[in-house]
């Protein structure tokens, strides 16, 4: 029987005017689908002109310019649109979802669906439940006493994944699956026995203490700040709407 890891899987990723997932805005995203690992994936790619100026500091990240997405990217409401039936087609065929940092990046279309199409992400999966793997929860939870960050970028390089062009949107979701696949063979012992729904319930677990022991040490470090223990996504608030 093929496990989970060695078998279909999607990934989502966003690059974004920055990280606050209440007010900045998505100006690229992709949704990659691989049947089996080395073949060749489905990228299905969407530039967006957010309407609102882009920062210097995320035009440096990802290169996207107020210049180039006014004059290649489409406006939100259709693209918002079309981003959720593509997740909720994954949710409705079964297909795990990899997303890195995923409160991030569902929480932020979640809130650019309710400002531009006066819906929800959790409107679009009334029907099909996304089951979501998210490599960051993955790694922190399998290998938590090993040093150092733990950006896609330092997971690629720990599990051996390369990734070219990163912070595109299609390069990140794709090497995001490599690494779920790769960290799978790595802790097969751990995960052959779970199911992605199974893994999917036990992340939200996982990710809540994460969050917590975050908590624990800005309180120790003296630092005023406040982590988020939904997973994979934070509830509505009403400043979003």
């Amino acid at each position: 029987m093929t496990c989970w890891y060695e078998g279909p899987l999607a990934a989502f990723d966003t690059e974004t005017t920055g990280v606050d997932v209440e007010s900045d805005r998505i100006v690229s995203a992709a949704v990659v689908v691989q049947d089996a690992p080395g073949s060749r994936p489905r990228v299905t790619r969407w530039l967006v002109n957010p309407g609102v100026p882009v920062p210097e500091a995320a035009t440096a990240v990802h290169g996207l310019t107020d210049e180039h997405l006014q004059r290649n990217g489409r406006w939100p409401a259709p693209v918002m649109y079309e981003i959720a039936e593509a997740l909720a087609e994954q949710a409705a065929t079964n297909r795990p979802l990899v997303v890195m940092n995923a409160p991030f990046d569902l929480t932020l279309l979640d809130r650019e669906l309710r400002r531009h199409r006066a819906s929800s992400l959790d409107r679009w999966l009334q029907a099909s439940t996304l089951r979501v793997l998210d490599p960051r929860v993955l790694d922190k939870h399998l290998d938590r006493y090993r040093k150092g960050r733990r950006t896609l970028t330092d997971l690629c390089a720990h599990y051996e994944v390369p990734l070219e062009g990163a912070h595109d949107a299609a390069a990140d979701a794709l090497a995001a699956l490599d690494v779920v696949r790769a960290l799978g063979r790595r802790f097969a012992a751990r995960l052959e026995r779970l199911s992605p729904t199974e893994l999917h319930s036990l992340q939200a677990t996982w990710h809540a203490a994460q969050a917590r022991g975050l908590q624990a040490w800005f309180a120790r470090s003296g630092t005023y700040e406040i982590v988020d223990t939904s997973w994979p996504l934070r509830p509505d608030l009403p400043a979003a709407a």
